[in-house]
């Protein structure tokens, strides 16, 4: 059995951007949550070994491939923009309207979906960006982090300042 806390992290790990929570369910990861206090609990599974290792490895090096199983919880349009993040080659952003017109839909809605996005990192969110700025980034922790943006985007070397087209790794 998982030694869960309130919220439901097996993981509380002190990352480079903070303390982030992850949660696994049937064998995936659900979510990554950005916290605002806590303390460290490591992980104590296989699985979560192993979702710390690739997180470790992508703060070393932000071309780290990210091979985990995942089970994000969201509606099919949702699951839909993820999938699309996922393609976001390191170093490259897009901009929503850029995003919404590839997959035929609105800036607002694809806002809306990175918002939702429970695997904030690992499904790339910080690489959609406002066509007058960075936009908004929160996670589905639910409080802003624009300065976890920014960090992951400098992590990333995204330099400069203008959105790419979507490339595929």
């Amino acid at each position: 059995m998982l030694d869960r806390n309130e919220n439901g992290h097996e993981i509380r790990w002190l990352s480079p951007v903070g303390l982030v929570g992850i949660r696994l369910e049937e064998g995936a990861v659900a979510a990554l949550d950005f916290l605002p206090h806590g303390t460290e609990k490591l992980p104590e599974s296989a699985l979560a070994t192993q979702v710390i290792q690739v997180l470790q490895a992508y703060f070393t090096h932000a071309h780290a491939p990210c091979d985990l199983p995942l089970a994000p919880q969201g509606t099919p349009f949702q699951r839909r923009v993820w999938a699309a993040l996922r393609t976001i080659s390191v170093g490259q952003v897009l901009t929503y309207g850029l995003l919404a017109q590839q997959l035929g839909t609105s800036a607002r809605a694809v806002g809306g979906a990175c918002a939702a996005n429970p695997l904030p990192i690992i499904v790339p969110c910080h690489r959609v960006v406002a066509t007058t700025g960075l936009g908004g980034y929160s996670g589905a922790g639910g409080f802003p982090r624009l300065d976890i943006k920014r960090w992951l985007l400098h992590h990333e070397d995204w330099r400069s300042g203008k959105p790419h087209s979507c490339a595929r790794s």
